[in-house]
């Protein structure tokens, strides 16, 4: 049987940074996302790897020894998780302040009206949106 991407593939969203560790607590303690694995110096590579462990997603952001990978090239570079129960979308947000991370006016005005916007080490921007997908 042939794969096909309807079939729900695993998805790995794959970053440069030079934050690895400031990285990590905006994802994990402001996300609510857990460290799934970490690996040192792989062929000059070092890296993490973060998600929920039954989701069919997770992030992985490296560092290349020597190279610099720089920041987000503009404020609309985004991943956005779609939390419609709205008892859940305030415990999100909430979390998120509660370990220091203020929501950011989003460039596209459209996120601030039903959603909130975060800023990581990067400048990458997480948009969690109260509202159903689809």
């Amino acid at each position: 049987m042939k794969a096909n991407l309807m079939s729900a593939p695993k998805l790995r969203v794959a970053r440069p940074t030079d934050n690895i560790e400031k990285l990590k607590p905006f994802y994990i303690d402001g996300l609510g996302l857990r460290l799934l694995s970490e690996f040192s110096d792989h062929d000059g590579f070092s890296g993490v790897m973060i998600g929920a462990p039954d989701a069919t997603y997770h992030f992985e952001f490296t560092h290349c020894a020597g190279h610099i990978a720089g920041s987000a090239p503009t404020q609309d570079n985004l991943i956005v998780f779609y939390l419609p129960d709205e008892t859940a979308w305030t415990r999100a947000v909430m979390r998120m302040q509660q370990v220091g991370y203020d929501p950011v006016q989003s460039f596209n005005l459209y996120w601030d009206r039903l959603g909130r916007t975060f800023e990581d080490a990067d400048g990458y921007r997480v948009v969690l949106q109260n509202a159903e997908w689809g």
